[in-house]
């Protein structure tokens, strides 16, 4: 297992893992609908779509065990994984560690499953913070009536992570 440490010291540590259990996986759809359904708009009611058969769920969870994040990532074929639903709790926002923290995850896992290529559907208010992780705009689109930018990772930037389930410590202020 590995661990990192961001600058400034709230209290927020919150390990970064593959989603395990049955209670991971509802909290994390519970967590996208808050976030795309209910706070955004983007989808009425439900955000599951045809995606969610085959993707790998990635969660944060506090202290307490709660998921404060999510994403999937899933293979498109020929080396090409997507990440997609970045989903962060409105009380781990302010936390960089949370959403970086996935991102890290999910390119090094997609990564330790052979990915030659990683890419995502950006929504244009988090196109500054990927570029920070090394990512790099493609083209600009626009889904679910939202300007998004199609992103690529910098791989280089990105080892392999092969403990997924065991995952990773994000904290600030400290290891």
């Amino acid at each position: 297992m590995s661990t990192f440490a961001l600058p400034e010291a709230p209290t927020l540590a919150a390990r970064i893992k593959l989603a395990t259990t049955p209670a991971e996986q509802a909290a994390a759809r519970a967590l996208r609908r808050q976030v795309f359904c209910l706070e955004q708009g983007l989808f009425d009611g439900d955000d599951t779509d045809a995606i969610d058969g085959t993707a790998i769920t990635l969660v944060a969870v506090d202290a307490d065990h709660a998921v404060i994040g999510t994403v999937r990532i899933h293979h498109a074929g020929d080396g090409v994984w997507w990440g997609s639903r970045l989903a962060v709790a409105r009380v781990a926002r302010r936390q960089a560690a949370v959403g970086s923290g996935l991102i890290r995850l999910a390119v090094g896992a997609a990564r330790s499953f052979g990915c030659t290529t990683f890419l995502a559907h950006v929504q244009q208010q988090n196109v500054a913070m990927f570029r920070q992780l090394h990512w790099q705009e493609l083209a600009d689109v626009v889904l679910h009536g939202r300007a998004h930018s199609l992103m690529r990772a910098g791989l280089a930037a990105y080892a392999p992570i092969h403990d997924g389930e065991t995952g990773f410590i994000c904290t600030r202020g400290g290891a």
